[in-house]
Parts: C-alpha cells; structure tokens; sequence
C-alpha cells in the first residue's frame, strides 16, 4: 500500500483532460496546473489523501505538481508509458501554453470525492485569469513560507510537503476552511496511510 507516495499519471491525465472540458476542451496550462493544486489541496484536507499523488514545489508563480506540468507539456522527463497514455486523452493547444482535450474524460478513474475536489476547484477559481488563479495560491501557508525568498530572488524553486496543505491562512475568508476537527481527522488519516505507505516502500 503505497498510494501515498505513487504518482498516478492516469489520473493525472484525467485532471488535465477533465479541466480542459471544463474550459470548453482547451486550457491555459499555468491555470491548469494551479487548478489541480486546488484540487488536491481540498481533497487532502476534508478526505485525507491527494487526488495525483503528485510532487509540489512552490515556484514564484505559485505551487506547481511537477508530474501534472510534464504531462501538460509531454515532456522528456516522461516515461513511454506516461507519454503513451497522455497522447490519448491530450495535446499541446495551437494557442502557446495551452493543452487541448483529445478524448472524452475516462470518468472511471476518479472516485466521486475526487470528481467533487475538481468541480470545487474549477467552481471557485475557474472564471479567473491564469495570472490570477496564480496569485489566489500565494495565500496558503505551504507557499507563503517562500514569498520572501521568492521575492528576494535567493531561490525559483522549494519543495513542498503536503503536511503543510494542513495549514490556514492567517489573515482574510479562505474557501478551503472546515472545522477544526474535521480538519485533524484527515490530517491524521493522511499521517496514518503515510506511515503505512513508507512501511511498504
């Protein structure tokens, strides 16, 4: 049992596909990929586990799932499996920094928490511009930790951990807050399967 620590390209493909239906079949791949952090940020925090299983750094733009971004941009870093899967349901869009739906969503693949998780993310960020879906991230705690170095120019790139998507702003209304105990129930759920999965690795 190591589902914390995979990354599931297959449905990581289908949130990039999912999100481009969403965006009338073609999305701009900086919203894309802070859209799906929003996903897994909510998914994490009210059911205990990410939707990808994805690896976070926080960027100057904002966090970023490095797998999600070599998906949308079928990079080299791909293994032939990956590339081979992503080509079915994806494509690089005509416009520059775009990335198209192919194929209709294998809707299979996520669980209805995940299709929730999604739909929250797009419901709540998905009428704003790329630029501005980026700068609604830069509140969480998990990147703002980084903001002074960012702007400091001493770094382009942190490693996140998604201990700390656990974490509330401090200041303004966040769309992600829950209670506190339901909150400490995943966060717990999420510790329990993570020692679980190193057990196993």
């Amino acid at each position: 049992m190591k589902t914390l620590l995979e990354f599931d390209h297959k449905k990581a493909t289908q949130v990039i596909n999912y999100l481009a239906k969403k965006e009338g079949g073609q999305i701009d791949k900086l919203k894309l990929i802070k859209l799906a952090y929003f996903a897994d940020r909510y998914h994490l925090r009210k059911y205990g586990r990410p939707i990808t299983n994805d690896t976070y750094f926080a960027m100057p733009l904002g966090p970023v799932g490095s797998s999600v971004k070599d998906i949308a941009e079928f990079s080299g870093f791909l293994a032939e499996e990956e590339i081979g899967y992503a080509q079915k349901y994806v494509a690089r869009g005509a416009r520059p920094n775009t990335v198209v739906s192919v194929a209709d969503v294998d809707a299979d693949i996520f669980s209805k928490s995940d299709l929730e998780a999604l739909d929250f993310a797009y419901t709540q960020f998905g009428a704003l511009a790329p630029l501005t879906v980026a700068d609604a991230t830069h509140k969480y705690p998990e990147w703002d930790k980084y903001r002074t170095a960012f702007e400091a120019k001493e770094t382009t790139r942190e490693p996140m951990t998604y201990a700390d998507f656990f974490l509330n702003p401090e200041n303004g209304k966040d769309v992600f807050a829950s209670n506190d105990e339901a909150l400490k129930a995943s966060q717990e759920l999420f510790e329990d399967n993570f020692k679980v999965a190193e057990y196993w690795k």
